[in-house]
């Protein structure tokens, strides 16, 4: 099927029961500073243009993805079995053709899936929520041996863009020393990397099987503007989504 949505297809070698789209800024109906594929119903872009972006999915999906109302936590949800717009910043499924999905303009897209292809999982990881242990929240709720978690990190804002003060910083030091080697000054400020804490966070978990943007530096949203919204770089953005599901 051709589509003008430009998906970004996640490289990693999840079982064949595992899906996996990310959406990228082109390809929707969205004008201005939200053009053109905004999945974001929150951000000020016309309802109905969004509505329509949401809608251009559907014949890449199994059912409608359970989009969630993302707070910065750490709550995770069953997809399955929740409703629409819960306040949650991931969620998870056993279930086939329930789309988990997380939605992202800066903030650390992870994607997961289990080698045996029984459990999926989509966490939305801003500064505060990689802080305060989503991904550890939402490893968890898999339930499954840590060894056995593929993850796949989506485009966010990169190690060369994303500045942060002190205080930062000193959250980050405060749960876990090793996020030291996670910033590097910039002037009175610092510039810190979320692929590399969440990398360590999650070998510090025992799961040690990550994909993507860790090992590829071509999605920093920030500096991509041609593919990726950005709030830190444009201030009034869309949002993109990253969706998971077993077949």
């Amino acid at each position: 099927m051709t589509n003008s949505i430009a998906f970004i297809h996640p490289d990693w070698p999840a079982p064949s029961n595992v899906q996996a789209l990310q959406t990228t800024r082109n390809g929707g109906v969205s004008s201005g500073a939200f053009a053109s594929l905004n999945m974001g119903a929150h951000v000020g872009d016309d309802p109905f243009a969004v509505a329509k972006n949401r809608q251009l999915l559907s014949p890449y999906l199994p059912s409608e993805p359970v989009w969630v109302n993302q707070v910065h936590g750490t709550d995770v949800i069953d997809a399955a079995t929740s409703s629409c717009l819960q306040n949650a910043d991931a969620s998870f499924t056993t279930k086939p053709n329930v789309v988990c999905v997380t939605m992202t303009a800066d903030c650390l897209p992870l994607l997961l899936c289990d080698t045996k292809g029984t459990v999926v999982a989509a966490v939305h990881a801003g500064w505060r929520g990689l802080c305060d242990g989503v991904i550890e929240a939402a490893v968890a709720k898999m339930q499954v041996p840590a060894s056995e978690i593929l993850v796949w990190l989506g485009p966010a804002i990169g190690p060369e863009a994303f500045e942060v003060g002190a205080d930062v910083k000193a959250q980050f030091l405060a749960k876990d020393k090793q996020a030291e080697r996670a910033f590097k000054p910039h002037g009175d400020k610092w510039l810190g990397n979320l692929y590399l804490i969440a990398t360590q966070r999650l070998n510090t978990l025992g799961v040690t099987q990550i994909y993507g943007a860790s090992v590829n530096e071509e999605f920093c949203t920030y500096n991509d503007k041609a593919r990726f919204f950005s709030f830190r770089r444009d201030n009034v953005s869309g949002r993109m989504a990253s969706m998971i599901w077993l077949e």
